[in-house]
């Protein structure tokens, strides 16, 4: 006799936001926007992850290089001391550390299209040392709780925005954002380890199980697979592959800012618009070289790192239909307004504008949805309080029922324990802060 599976809170949540929706439109007549809203969700889902497979297999693909070249083993190596106390139960040799580096620090730079792909890698290594296939481990939890804080110190888009919107101080946003997001950050670090030790010990498998599995020891540098310390030492002419590739490239840019300069543009104007441009292709270049000055076969092992990209972005559609079908059921019923509505007079206490509060409740839900609420506010009055805000919130928070289901159904995650509610916790820290720094920071 099957042993039945117990429900996760994401399982609640699914029958809620459809339920309630479906309810909320018998009462007020919206059955005709819930039919159309859910087959326009579930295109749009099988868009999303079919979009995602570019960005998939080209990261993933750039990753393996990296991966063989030793890149990743000298970035573990540096940050081994913080990323051990995060996730004690995680091999400090284990793939999975320079993985979540690397999502982490694509974040904090603001380069999104990159951060996707390094997190989905993150979460196939740490899968390789759950012992309890499809329940997320403590590490999980944590690793998707800091995603969905929202840890970023370039909110670009938000500020081109508001520059778009001829705001007199579009970068005004930018340390209220980074200190809303730091809160965030730190209440989702604080809430998933205060949950994990609720919820029993962790339980991780050997990490060295599996020999092809085994990943970079960080005291002698040894790797079972695609190792380093096997590759031929750098020697000729490749050994100034990386000196000359940034000389190259910062002649390059003090050229192109001399022309923009020139052109009378401000320095405001190529940090808002230019900056994230130029970083995507350095960091292809970067990674290129580096696997080339190693002797790595880059050609090959992007082809290969591609594969596994394009894998992975297939599998991720089951999940992304599911949630993005339930948010539009829940927001085209009419549900949603029925809530601001509820919770309105509350939010008049903390100093929130009105116009706000859509702005705060569809973000955990919708990226695209919180973005044309943002934009509108902008749009509308630039340089109001509420404009203001609703910046920050948009800069400092994420849309973490998308990264559930992004990341989770990479690994066929059904089980997710308690990463639902710290990642809702970050939420509302974040939205909070954004309203108190906003508030403090406004200058009218």
């Amino acid at each position: 006799m099957a042993t039945p599976v117990k429900g996760s809170a994401i399982n609640g949540i699914f029958i809620f936001l459809v339920l309630s929706g479906i309810l909320s439109a018998l009462v007020m007549g919206t059955m005709e926007n819930v039919t159309k809203a859910s087959f326009d969700a579930a295109r749009t889902a099988v868009e999303l992850a079919i979009g995602l497979v570019g960005a998939m297999a080209l990261w993933l693909g750039l990753m393996k290089v990296v991966s063989r070249a030793g890149l990743l083993l000298v970035i573990a190596r540096r940050l081994k001391p913080l990323m051990k106390w995060l996730f004690p139960e995680v091999p400090g040799e284990h793939p999975a550390m320079s993985a979540m580096i690397m999502n982490m620090a694509a974040n904090i730079m603001g380069l999104g299209n990159a951060a996707t792909p390094f997190g989905i890698k993150a979460m196939e290594e740490l899968n390789r040392l759950n012992p309890e296939k499809g329940t997320a481990t403590h590490a999980m939890c944590l690793f998707l709780a800091i995603n969905t804080s929202s840890v970023t110190l370039l909110p670009l888009g938000v500020i081109a925005v508001r520059a778009g919107a001829n705001a007199l101080d579009p970068a005004g946003i930018l340390l209220p954002s980074i200190l809303s997001t730091a809160c965030s950050t730190l209440v989702a670090i604080a809430a998933a380890k205060i949950l994990a030790r609720r919820s029993g010990p962790a339980q991780m498998a050997p990490a060295t199980s599996n020999p092809e599995q085994a990943g970079p020891n960080l005291e002698t540098g040894a790797v079972p697979d695609d190792t380093p310390a096997q590759l031929p030492a750098v020697e000729g002419l490749r050994r100034y592959c990386l000196p000359v590739y940034f000389l190259i490239f910062l002649a390059a840019l003090a050229m192109y800012l001399y022309r923009h300069l020139s052109a009378g543009a401000g320095l405001d104007d190529f940090f808002l618009k230019d900056l994230t441009t130029w970083l995507i292709p350095f960091l292809m270049g970067l990674f290129i070289v580096y696997g080339y000055s190693r002797k790595v076969p880059v050609y090959e092992s992007v082809c290969e790192g591609a594969r596994e990209g394009f894998e992975v972005a297939l599998r991720i559609i089951p999940f992304l239909v599911a949630i993005l079908v339930a948010i539009a059921v829940f927001r085209s019923s009419g549900a949603l307004e029925v809530c601001i509505r509820a919770v309105e007079p509350l939010t008049a206490l903390v100093g929130m504008p009105a116009d706000t509060l859509p702005m705060a409740l569809v973000r955990p839900l919708s990226g695209s949805g919180a973005f044309g609420v943002m934009s509108d506010i902008v749009s509308t009055d630039p340089n109001s309080k509420s404009a203001f805000i609703a910046s920050i919130m948009q800069g400092s928070t994420e849309t973490t029922f998308y990264v559930l289901a992004v990341y989770f159904g990479a690994v066929r995650i059904t089980r997710v324990r308690y990463a639902v509610t710290a990642a809702l916790l970050a939420d509302l820290a974040g939205i909070l802060a954004a309203v108190v720094w906003g508030n403090l920071f406004y200058a009218g």
